[in-house]
């Protein structure tokens, strides 16, 4: 073999899962790091309608959960058998509302050792964003796309770019079922009803996204997963006797739609299930499914719509293919998409950009300058505690007073793409505790964390963020640069400092790093010792 041909990447197996208010699917790929694309393996479905929750308390009822796990356990072992190397699983709206959703996440990872992320209504619309274009081609034209799921419905507008506008709003098939639909065959009250809501909570979104559209656009309207599907494949059925393999790309006009919902809604239960094309799990919820969409599409003034069958799954591996590297031209931009809404997020708030990214790049410095010396963290939790520090201050623009704890709140919800809901509240937590106290169990926004690792991760990183705020106390970039050293016989780690200024004694900054050394000395039993020095050789951690 030539010695001057690169070797390519291996493939690799990833499985996905989206957790759902009305289902449980999953797709194992195969990730080809050399093209850089994925090929779908085979995929598994499960109805487990776990968006059924308890009326009066709000929560998953036991058998919902139940149902859950068990549709889990069969996906692990799905992957498992197809070598799979990751399991990547994140909940969507079902999970993110109910009073006990984060318990049934603790419960999934204690049974199965399955960690599920819960991810924002935004962030899911992102992800989906991502499917679609992965496997559709936009050429540079502006699409829509409409998601009708179990608990809420996603409307996105992108050009193949970054996408212009990203909602999610709370009308899904199994919610509004649930909530308006007592008769069968639907009544005709029932149904205009249903219907003044729907289009009264499409209003708001619609016209955002309008918003974001130039005048002379003319965008296509493209629909995702399983309520459109299902009526995509009725639609078929009825004009050409079978379903096509692939669906995608199949379109459907507005007028057929409009016929198919009064042919629906006059059919009980039984006669829905046998129309060809009808999944029997979908019957019971396809009124209410099929209206959402007529209702979007009348009011975003769209003739026809187009199936993708791509959706939040297949988002899932793309944003995992980003988050690892392995795409660097296609999609550029959504390889940054955190640092960008974090960035976006500081500038909402009207935060001092300059000062906090001087922060962030101390904060970062000083995890690499302690990494396998006084913690163990990786790349992921370095990139959390960046995001930290660059959102530190924001609060500032609640008040002056208590600002890190405004900080917190307008952290937690300003929607930060890119994120999970955990890693959210770990970013929230280290910004909230910059200053004043150290982490306590007492504090709410400390009981918030989801678990054991996510409290030991602020509480080792918040006192890195700590140092990075003093190192920049009069926000004038006073120190150019900074060195670790460890004693670990002596158990005292110095930190050597190089001023920008010849001449310039730094008394504030060394005043306030002696200040919040605390929770650093505490969290990892050493002494601190900050010494200026008029040249500092810039290195890693050195360990004596």
């Amino acid at each position: 073999m030539n010695a001057s041909l690169s070797v390519a990447a291996p493939d690799r197996i990833l499985a996905a899962i989206d957790v759902g208010t009305n289902s449980i699917h999953m797709v194992v790929v195969r990730v080809q790091p050399s093209l850089p694309t994925f090929t779908i393996i085979t995929r598994e479905k499960d109805t487990v309608r776990l968006g059924e929750r308890n009326r009066t308390t709000g929560e998953l009822t036991p058998e919902a959960m139940k149902r859950a796990i068990a549709a889990l356990r069969r996906c692990q072992e799905i992957a498992q058998g197809f070598n799979a190397e990751q399991i990547v699983a994140v909940a969507t709206s079902a999970v993110r509302e109910a009073a006990n959703g984060k318990d049934f996440l603790k419960d999934v990872e204690a049974e199965l050792g399955l960690a599920i992320r819960l991810i924002s209504g935004q962030e899911e619309a992102r992800r989906i964003y991502l499917g679609v274009l992965s496997g559709m081609a936009f050429d540079h034209q502006p699409h829509v796309m409409i998601d009708i799921g179990g608990g809420s419905t996603e409307l996105i507008l992108g050009d193949g770019h970054e996408p212009r506008c990203l909602s999610s709003t709370k009308v899904g098939a199994v919610r509004l079922s649930e909530q308006f639909v007592s008769t069968d065959p639907i009544s005709k009250h029932e149904f205009e009803r249903l219907q003044a809501y729907v289009r009264g909570m499409l209003e708001w979104p619609v016209e955002e996204l309008r918003s974001h559209l130039e005048p002379a656009e003319q965008p296509r309207l493209v629909g995702t997963s399983g309520t459109i599907e299902s009526l995509i494949a009725i639609h078929a059925m009825q004009k050409q006797g079978s379903i096509p393999s692939p669906l995608n790309g199949y379109e459907m006009s507005l007028k057929d739609l409009q016929g198919l919902v009064e042919r629906l809604r006059k059919l009980d239960y039984a006669e829905r299930c046998r129309i060809p094309g009808m999944p029997e799990q979908r019957a019971e919820i396809i009124v209410a499914g099929a209206l959402v969409l007529q209702e979007a599409m009348m009011l975003l003034k769209f003739e026809s719509i187009t199936i993708c069958e791509r959706a939040l799954r297949e988002g899932i591996v793309v944003d995992w293919m980003l988050t690892h590297g392995l795409i660097e031209d296609r999609l550029r931009y959504q390889g940054s998409i955190r640092q960008r809404s974090a960035i976006k997020l500081t500038q909402k708030y009207q935060g001092e950009l300059e000062h906090s990214e001087r922060v962030a790049a101390f904060a970062v410095d000083l995890f690499d300058q302690t990494a396998g010396v006084l913690h163990g963290w990786g790349p992921e939790e370095r990139e959390l505690l960046w995001a930290a520090a660059i959102l530190h201050n924001c609060g500032h623009y609640v008040s002056h007073s208590a600002h890190h704890k405004h900080s917190y709140y307008l952290i937690r919800n300003g929607e930060l793409l890119g994120y999970t809901e955990g890693e959210i509240e770990i970013i929230a937590n280290l910004a909230r505790y910059h200053r004043r106290s150290c982490p306590k169990k007492k504090h709410e926004s400390y009981r918030s964390l989801a678990t054991k690792r996510d409290r030991k991760v602020v509480d080792q990183l918040s006192p890195l963020l700590r140092l990075a705020v003093s190192l920049d106390r009069r926000h004038i970039g006073a120190i150019q640069g900074i060195r670790g050293e460890y004693d670990a016989q002596a158990k005292e780690f110095y930190l050597h400092l190089q001023a920008a200024q010849p001449g310039d004694s730094c008394a504030l900054e060394l005043w306030s790093l002696d200040y919040k050394k605390d929770c650093f000395e505490v969290e990892f039993a050493v002494k601190l010792v900050s010494k200026l020095e008029s040249k500092v050789a810039l290195a890693p951690a050195i360990v004596s």
